[in-house]
């Protein structure tokens, strides 16, 4: 089903796995890893051909594993950084973004922590309750100097998250809106009213484009649809798009927005909203601070800005909430990010970890985005990818197999026989996730797959 974000409609991309082997006290295991590559999220370039950002992302791929090769390291944190480092100067030289450099770390620093659990027979919840991974959180934010993860987090991962079902901009939020040639014939609900009904949805995270009449009406229907369907009970989130470049355009259309008569029952379900302005400006000088810019703001958080080390941490002091956890922005990052924002939660100031991550699809990298969100505390998780492709019909019948017979509280088959995320009453369960290694359970069969060259 296409999907449209931003300045892209997305109609299909590839999806790469990796399957690394590492030597662990002196083991050799393996470890897996693996992410769609979605051309204009990492750089946000309408000039660009898709082919071309799908090629660089293969470059950064390549470069991690090249830096991987040489590090060794005591202990899996410690490996970490230096492969952070390596491609950080890497990418500095070749003039690449860090959001993009990145996601061939955190590609390698997936399979290599899926490894290390596998290694040890831990789970990654354990690993992070007990600090096997060995993370420093006073070398990434400095007020966390002297503490451990299970200081922060929470003991046992979360055993069910909510889906938060994303409305996309050209998303038919009606069987009127959906014409007969439209009409996807895979036994899926299509529009917005279907998956509700279908689903038993209550969180949502609905996409702005700026465009204010466009998205105020939208907004009203969606309004009008969640009392009909959810009564009282929905929440939602509301994702800027990157769509403006100063602060007080976005802060008066919101106002309008929330001055509109008929949406005011509806704006007390605001969770937060998402990243309304450009990468481009959003942490720098250009910005201002939010705090003296916009005093009567909802809680906003970062997503796209998220790209370094100390983003969270700068974010927060030009008056964000929080951040968002994705696995490719980073499994360490997002763990210190989570207990610098447990510490500040601690001390009065209100903040906000979110899950985001919309096309994210099985059999790995969506187990393991659950295993990182769930240890994490996370309750609440855009979850869209078993919207827009048909669950795992694309992938080989091996890997349909496995996933349905490792996790089958989160996947069922549907009458074609292909798996589907299991949503009840608009929630997964993740009880074989958390049991997992590092979300993944039993031994991936990639046999099938097309193999690519990574030198």
């Amino acid at each position: 089903m296409p999907f449209r974000y931003g300045i892209a409609t997305l109609t299909q991309l590839p999806h790469a796995i990796l399957r690394l082997t590492f030597e662990i006290d002196g083991v050799m295991q393996h470890g897996i890893a693996a992410d769609n590559l979605p051309p204009k999220w990492f750089t946000k370039n309408a000039a660009r051909d898709p082919s071309e950002e799908i090629a660089e992302m293969f470059v950064v791929i390549r470069a991690a594993l090249d830096h991987a090769r040489a590090i060794q390291a005591e202990t899996p944190f410690a490996f970490w950084q230096a492969l952070y480092d390596a491609q950080s100067t890497w990418a500095k030289a070749h003039e690449l973004a860090p959001l993009l450099a990145h996601l061939g770390t955190s590609l390698v620093e997936r399979a290599m922590i899926d490894a290390f659990c596998r290694t040890r027979g831990k789970t990654f919840a354990n690993a992070l309750q007990e600090n096997l991974l060995k993370i420093d959180l006073g070398s990434l934010h400095s007020s966390l100097q002297g503490s451990a993860p299970r200081d922060w987090l929470p003991v046992r991962p979360v055993s069910e998250v909510f889906v938060r079902h994303t409305v996309g901009l050209s998303d038919p939020l009606d069987s009127a809106e959906l014409p007969a040639a439209d009409r996807i014939h895979d036994g899926l609900p299509q529009t917005l009213t279907e998956c509700i009904r279908a689903y038993g949805l209550r969180h949502f995270k609905i996409k702005i484009n700026g465009e204010a009449d466009r998205d105020r009406d939208r907004l009203l229907r969606m309004a009008n649809i969640f009392a009909r369907e959810c009564g009282d009970d929905y929440a939602f989130s509301l994702d800027g798009n990157e769509s403006f470049r100063e602060v007080a355009p976005f802060a008066e259309m919101f106002r309008g927005l929330q001055a509109t008569p008929e949406l005011r029952a509806f704006w007390p379900h605001l969770l937060f909203v998402e990243q309304p302005w450009h990468r481009d400006v959003a942490l720098s000088p250009l910005l201002g601070n939010l705090a003296e810019a916009w005093p009567d703001r909802p809680p906003v958080i970062i997503d796209e800005s998220d790209a370094e080390k100390d983003s969270t941490s700068r974010a927060l002091a030009l008056g964000y909430a929080g951040t968002s956890h994705k696995n490719c922005k980073g499994i360490f990052k997002s763990v210190a990010n989570a207990c610098l924002l447990a510490q500040r939660q601690l001390a009065g100031f209100p903040t906000m970890l979110s899950g985001e991550d919309l096309t994210n699809v099985g059999p790995a990298a969506l187990t393991q985005d659950l295993a990182a969100a769930a240890a994490l505390g996370i309750t609440s998780i855009e979850r869209n990818g078993h919207h827009y492709f048909a669950g795992l019909s694309e992938f080989p019948a091996e890997i349909q197999a496995q996933a349905l017979k490792h996790h089958s509280d989160l996947f069922e088959p549907t009458a074609a026989g292909w798996p589907r995320v299991l949503v009840k009453n608009g929630r997964i369960a993740l009880g074989s996730v958390n049991a997992a290694p590092f979300g993944s359970a039993g031994d991936l069969d990639l046999s099938a797959l097309e193999r690519v060259d990574v030198g």
